[in-house]
């Protein structure tokens, strides 16, 4: 129940009912657990235009919030550290993306960590570099060719897996048509098989392979993506021995916007950082 409706329900002022469950979430969540923690997930989530951006540390074992704050990088993690210390937690792995702001600050606090680059980050780049080609393709074609790829940009980035059926021709048609955007496409498509590799040496045969053939294509996007890869090779290849990524951080992202949007947004920072810490306790559904 919102707060409103709490108090509604008991007859106490909303005031009074906030301060009560302020009281009880600092309590009981207050001061998070670290002492067993392993395995950390890293990543920042977009509340809108007012709060902007939030730090989330994850326990990916358990899916605990452990830490969140305001801000992006490492400002943003600057108490965090200091509690796992005094915690002596033992850090084996921490999952984050390719952001320089938050790789460093993980090298500097946990050097013995592995410090793994997540694979949903790494796809999501790579789309971003294909969808940077479809946009020249668009640019550069001309008459009924420029109509087939313009509107294939959900089609190119979506894993063909989870495509319609009816869809399928429409991808096959534009891709027939254009041929850096066939290669890049394909690349996307086998991209995703590095982290299926068995072995660390599997990855890095792989990866190089992958890279010579993005290089092959002499397409610019293509090219940009394989030094990218190249330059964060040890954290990608890190995967094989500590296989986790961020990915319960999407779970936890819908769960904060559903949050948000039941209480039309938080004026207590304070008051909405103890609810994300008290968030795998709790469950929404929806009523009426």
């Amino acid at each position: 129940m919102t707060l409103s409706d709490v108090a509604e329900l008991t007859l106490l002022s909303w005031d009074t009912v906030k301060t009560i469950t302020k009281t009880h979430l600092q309590k009981d969540y207050g001061k998070p657990f670290l002492k067993g923690v392993r395995y950390l997930g890293i990543d920042e989530i977009h509340l809108g235009k007012k709060s902007r951006f939030y730090t989330i540390v994850v326990d990916l074992e358990d899916g605990r919030i452990l830490w969140a704050k305001p801000g992006q990088g490492k400002a943003a993690l600057r108490g965090f550290w200091r509690r796992l210390r005094l915690a002596k937690a033992k850090i084996r792995a921490v999952a984050t993306d390719m952001s320089a702001a938050y790789w460093s600050a993980v090298l500097e606090h946990l050097p013995n960590a592995a410090l793994v680059f997540d694979k949903f980050h790494v796809i999501k780049l790579m789309n971003e570099r294909l969808d940077d080609l479809r946009r020249q393709m668009v640019r550069e074609a001309e008459g009924p060719l420029k109509l087939r790829i313009k509107g294939t940009r959900f089609l190119l980035l979506r894993n063909p897996q989870n495509l319609p059926k009816d869809q399928i021709p429409k991808l096959d048609q534009a891709l027939q048509l254009n041929e850096p955007l066939l290669l890049g496409w394909y690349l996307k498509e086998e991209l995703r098989e590095l982290w299926n590799q068995p072995s660390r040496q599997h990855m890095e045969a792989f990866l190089k392979d992958w890279c010579q053939k993005a290089d092959q294509t002499t397409i610019g996007q293509l090219m940009k993506m394989a030094k990218t890869l190249r330059t964060h090779a040890s954290g990608i290849l890190a995967y094989a021995r500590h296989p986790i990524t961020s990915g319960k951080l999407e779970g936890i992202n819908n769960k904060i916007k559903t949050l948000t949007k039941r209480s039309y947004g938080f004026h207590d920072k304070n008051f909405f950082i103890l609810r994300l810490l008290s968030l795998h306790h709790s469950k929404y559904k929806l009523l009426g």
